[in-house]
């Protein structure tokens, strides 16, 4: 390191951001996941033995998967290489490789190749790290807020150990603030400024995980405060006034978004409106597409209340034209409206279960002819051809039914549609009990 680096290092030390100059650099130091680098954990008994496996790790935004990955690295002895997938390309990685090749041959160097949001990387950018995965020329670390199983291909996948962080606990983003703040090299030690135990509380809690957030929020909060005021202090007005709002972690086309979809259609189903009105609100506070909300209460209505409350399938696109008609923020009140609705409701299936079993039916017998009693006689061929002979016309008989064949014959089943036992549904099952002599007796 030169005078240059040198001086370049230390006037960034200065200036960056809290929360970059706080980035522990040991395990000691790292707070939460002891699940994973805890002293008797596999992978710190894998590192104390001075081997490392290329692994995934996969946690929501501010869990310390960038910082676990560096102290990892460090703790091997190796040369640590950061990417990230948003802003690198096929050219950046074969650079890695290159690098990595050299480390190994020319200093026996190990190499870690940290790759930040790797889920970012298409399936032929994944291909190229692949082999040398396989072969070693790097250990790799990839970190990703969404679902490995999904965004990494399979071949990588089964080379790496996936390591789930959890979202840290408003106690360990506490610890984090008061650390920054006793912390006279790299936190706010050095400075004279008083924090009320309550603001720390808030910040903690207001961060949902998001150690980041949390140390910028506080530095934010810092800087508001008059310098020459000595008796300034970070209070719950201070923190409020510099955050205005917290973004909630929700990726709409994420983990988050899929998640929280499906508890709200999910509280809906367990008829329960307190837990339903609250994800609905988890979402439109979100940014959620009020319209994807609307679609999927239209599904539920016909999914899980059915034929028990045939009015839910009614209120449900009711609520997504009223939406489509004054938009948000009024929108909201009939998603809510239809929501409860909803979750109160009967519940049946028996729609739903009735086509899958039907569609099934028809995968499995094929293209069986209609009978020709059912096919319209439009022409005299079709006439001669006895299209339409034995047709019963169910208007010309009493109660407007009679019975009749009108499925063709050599399925494997004939029977789909079985009422459920709840609201409406419980007056077509009787009907149909009578009309039919108990055939459709469930």
């Amino acid at each position: 390191m030169d005078l240059f680096d040198y001086n370049a290092k230390n006037l960034l030390n200065e200036t960056s951001p809290l929360a970059s100059r706080m980035r522990p650099e040991t395990f000691d130091e790292f707070v939460g996941q002891s699940e994973i680098i805890g002293p008797e954990s596999p992978l710190r008994r894998s590192v104390g033995n001075g081997t490392l496996p290329s692994l995934i790790l996969w946690g929501p935004p501010g869990s310390g998967k960038t910082t676990l990955a560096s102290i990892l690295a460090q703790s091997t002895s190796a040369k640590f290489i950061n990417l990230s997938a948003v802003t690198s390309g096929v050219s950046d990685l074969r650079q890695a490789i290159t690098e990595s090749q050299n480390n190994l041959s020319m200093h026996k160097l190990r190499t870690v190749l940290f790759i930040d949001e790797i889920h970012r990387f298409n399936k032929s950018q994944q291909d190229v790290i692949l082999p040398h995965v396989e072969n070693g020329t790097f250990t790799l670390i990839g970190a990703t807020t969404e679902n490995p199983s999904f965004e990494v291909i399979a071949p990588l996948l089964s080379r790496c150990r996936v390591f789930t962080l959890s979202k840290l606990s408003q106690e360990d983003i506490a610890s984090i603030i008061k650390r920054a703040l006793h912390d006279k090299k790299k936190g706010l030690g050095s400075k004279l400024v008083n924090v009320h135990a309550s603001a720390i509380d808030l910040i903690s809690n207001m961060a949902s995980g998001d150690a980041r957030w949390a140390l910028n929020t506080l530095e934010l909060a810092f800087n508001t405060i008059d310098p020459s005021d000595h008796n300034g202090s970070i209070s719950n007005k201070v923190v409020l006034e510099a955050v205005q709002t917290k973004s909630l972690n929700y990726d709409k086309s994420g983990d988050s978004h899929y998640d929280t979809i499906s508890a709200f259609i999910k509280s809906i189903r367990a008829s329960d409106p307190d837990a339903s009105i609250y994800w609905l609100a988890r979402m439109l506070s979100a940014g959620e597409d009020p319209m994807f909300i609307a679609r999927r209460l239209v599904i539920s209505a016909s999914e899980d209340i059915g034929l028990a409350d045939p009015r839910a399938l009614t209120i449900a696109l009711s609520a997504q034209q009223a939406l489509h008609l004054v938009g948000l923020p009024e929108g909201r009140i009939p998603l809510a409206e239809a929501t409860i609705y909803l979750a109160a409701a009967p519940k049946s299936n028996s729609a739903y279960k009735s086509i899958n079993e039907a569609m099934k039916e028809v995968s499995n017998s094929g293209d069986i002819p209609v009978p020709l009693h059912l096919r319209n006689p439009v022409t005299n061929l079709m006439k001669d051809s006895e299209y339409g002979s034995g047709y019963k016309y169910a208007h010309d008989y009493e109660n407007h039914f009679v019975k009749t064949h009108n499925i063709p014959e050599g399925l494997e089943s004939d029977r789909f549609y079985h009422p459920g036992a709840l609201g409406f549904e419980t007056h077509i099952s009787k009907r149909l009990n009578e009309l039919w002599n108990n055939l459709y007796e469930g």
